[in-house]
């Protein structure tokens, strides 16, 4: 973590869970997306260009830089509530089990609970707030990285397989989105279901193997979230 050298945690952030802090997330996004340096990630990656001291991200009044107050406001935002209707509805429910019968749930967990408030994380840097803290969560995700054949050759420092692995996408929110995967190369819950190989290909073939009524219910299921 950026935040305190010297301690590592279970990465989670980035689709190469490259990140084991929301914080380091965010200054390294700083930097490589914007090109806008902190006390996180001080120095530039190129020099092209450029005319500001580094770092250029201070901290203000408050002792916060831009990083952290950027880190609070994702902190308190909030999933798109689920379509409650689809949800509650005979086809939606039907299609909650199918997601379960068929697997898709050993990756896209549906309940996660989050770490009691006042735990201490990041190398002691971040108290978990009430807010926060002892949460039942519903990302439909395990946050972990599985090669489903869809790797994008990148290694994430180590070891070698990360080239072949991504993070589990979360679902939450997912009927707001117009494209699927990683690389949204998916127009449609089908393709992005049926493009799933690797770990992920004893899925894909009891999808396939699904009436079309099932499948009709497994996507009602899914554009609920």
């Amino acid at each position: 973590m950026l935040e305190a050298p010297g301690h590592t945690r279970v990465g989670r952030f980035g689709w190469k869970d490259q990140h084991a802090s929301l914080l380091s997330f965010v200054a390294d996004a700083y930097l490589n997306e914007m090109g806008v340096t902190s006390r996180l990630r001080p120095k530039d990656t190129t020099t092209v260009g450029k005319i500001t001291p580094d770092p250029e991200d201070v901290p203000d009044d408050l002792g916060l830089a831009d990083v952290d107050h950027f880190a609070q406001f994702i902190r308190g935002t909030k999933v798109p509530p689920r379509d409650s209707v689809l949800a509650a509805s005979a086809d939606g429910r039907a299609g909650q089990a199918l997601f379960a019968r068929i697997g898709c749930n050993a990756c896209h967990i549906e309940s996660i609970t989050t770490a009691p408030a006042g735990t201490l994380i990041n190398g002691g840097t971040f108290a978990v707030p009430e807010a926060l803290g002892n949460k039942i969560i519903h990302p439909f995700s395990d946050f972990l990285l599985h090669d489903i054949g869809t790797g994008d050759g990148i290694v994430q420092t180590p070891p070698q397989d990360t080239a072949d692995k991504l993070r589990t996408a979360s679902l939450w929110g997912l009927r707001m989105r117009p494209r699927f995967m990683h690389d949204l190369g998916s127009l449609t819950l089908q393709n992005a279901i049926e493009r799933h190989r690797g770990e992920a290909r004893h899925v894909s073939r009891r999808f396939r193997e699904l009436s079309p009524a099932e499948k009709q219910q497994l996507f009602t299921f899914l554009e609920s979230l």
